[in-house]
């Protein structure tokens, strides 16, 4: 049997390749960059650190400058775009086909995020009902996948493939509920006329879907150069953009599978019928032009969307959410006890998320269930339900994404960060430690 031919580069690209294939990955480099950011922001760094992200970029015509904003505001508004592009990839799929497109399925996990967000911001506005600490109430409401399924995927086969599903289309709903906080409450100034202009790109990105347009870069132009620019200067958050923008995306088949099997088996046979062009390292023109029509019929059997979402999701994942986390984690620890404790930010954050979501998720879910509405996952029990509630604690990228939008006092932010600091580790530590106490009894998915 003839071998595949490795070239020296392989041995270092595959080990690499390796890592980012591991569902813990993500996790672990989102939680090197925060211990970074925290490095730089405790040492002698730390003043070069915060002047690095406040340089600003820009665009100049004719003496006039367009777009010009601080590292910091590109990282939360453009960068971030793309990783609101991707949520809006993997909820359009979702609900088509995944865990939300059958209703029955789909219920338990929609309450159980229902609860997750409505509890947390009820405890948040209890500590800050008035003022302006008020404005953060949305802070405590999101779960991070990344870490939470990070801490998931740590535990191995300790954890029934039923509680991953669960705990995944629980963020989903959940990071969709954090996306119409941001949408509807976390807006500035409204220009409507940049709103029709985004709004009539985006009509014509879904009628280019109707119509049967499967180019990316279709979708790009359209996508960037009008609908995210558009909403960037219209005051509401250009993140929202991105997620409208993904749902325009085709997410059906020109070939279905049975054709595209049929189509690359005669491809295949044809390929081995040509003549090889003895032992050259470059294909014949006909060989060639097979390659061709496998790639064409490939790319008609996948959709648009998955193809995307396929490319994008190792791109957020370990280079978009990273930086994202060096720009926003970097918090200076010598902190005043009683600057931290001046308000009631702090409680209302670390106790939103971690008391708020815990309730909130399991106290939901186990009425559902009473009521009948709904049942455990297969595999899923009691014990795995307290497991997730805590997990869902961990509240890092939206939460921190949030608080930029709900304060611009420093002290403020620095209270609220700490607050989703101390949540997210108590609850994540707290949650392994629950989950890792033994393998599952399939008995108690019947309680």
């Amino acid at each position: 049997m003839l071998a595949e031919k490795k070239a020296p580069i392989d041995k270092l690209v595959r080990p690499i390749q390796q890592f980012i294939q591991l569902e813990k990955s993500g996790g672990i480099v989102l939680g090197i960059s925060v211990v970074v950011a925290l490095v730089l922001a405790n040492s002698g760094w730390s003043d070069a650190y915060h002047h690095f992200l406040e340089h600003k970029l820009g665009f100049k015509w004719d003496g006039q400058t367009f777009f010009e904003y601080n590292l910091h505001h590109w990282i939360n508004d453009g960068l971030m775009s793309v990783f609101f592009f991707v949520v809006g990839l993997e909820l359009k799929r979702e609900i088509i086909a995944g865990q939300l497109s059958n209703v029955r399925n789909a219920l338990l996990p929609i309450g159980a995020a229902l609860g997750g967000m409505l509890v947390p911001a009820l405890i948040y506005l209890a500590f800050n009902y008035s003022g302006d600490a008020h404005s953060g109430w949305g802070i405590p409401m999101a779960t991070d996948i990344a870490f939470a399924l990070g801490v998931l995927f740590l535990l191995g086969k300790k954890i029934p493939l039923s509680l991953k599903i669960f705990l995944t289309a629980l963020a989903i709903v959940d990071d969709l509920g954090a996306v119409l906080v941001i949408a509807l409450f976390y807006t500035s100034d409204i220009s409507l006329m940049h709103l029709v202009i985004g709004g009539g790109v985006l009509l014509a990105m879904y009628l280019g879907n109707r119509l049967g347009i499967r180019s990316i870069l279709f979708y790009a132009v359209l996508g960037i150069g009008g609908v995210w620019t558009e909403f960037l200067l219209s005051g509401v958050h250009a993140t929202i953009a991105a997620v409208l923008a993904a749902f325009t995306i085709p997410a059906d088949v020109k070939i279905k599978e049975q054709l595209f099997t049929g189509k690359i088996q005669k491809y295949l046979e044809v390929f081995k019928g040509i003549d090889p062009s003895d032992d050259q390292p470059t294909l014949t023109n006909e060989q060639l032009h097979v390659v061709e029509q496998i790639q064409k019929a490939t790319e008609a059997a996948t959709p648009p969307l998955q193809r995307l979402e396929h490319v994008m999701h190792p791109l957020v994942t370990f280079i978009i959410i990273p930086i994202f986390a060096l720009a926003n984690a970097g918090v200076s620890l010598q902190i005043d006890m009683e600057s931290l404790f001046s308000n009631n930010i702090f409680w209302g954050v670390s106790l939103g998320l971690l008391v708020g979501k815990f309730v909130g998720v399991v106290g939901f879910t186990l009425l559902m269930i009473q009521l009948k509405i709904a049942s455990f996952p297969e595999g899923m029990n009691f014990k795995n339900l307290l497991g997730v509630g805590l997990l869902a604690a961990i509240g890092f990228t939206m939460s921190l994404f949030i608080t930029s939008l709900a304060f611009s006092n420093e002290v403020y932010i620095t209270q609220a960060k700490m607050g989703i600091f101390a949540a997210s580790i108590i609850g994540g530590v707290a949650g392994y430690l629950l989950l890792k106490g033994g393998k599952v009894n399939k008995t108690d998915s019947k309680h």
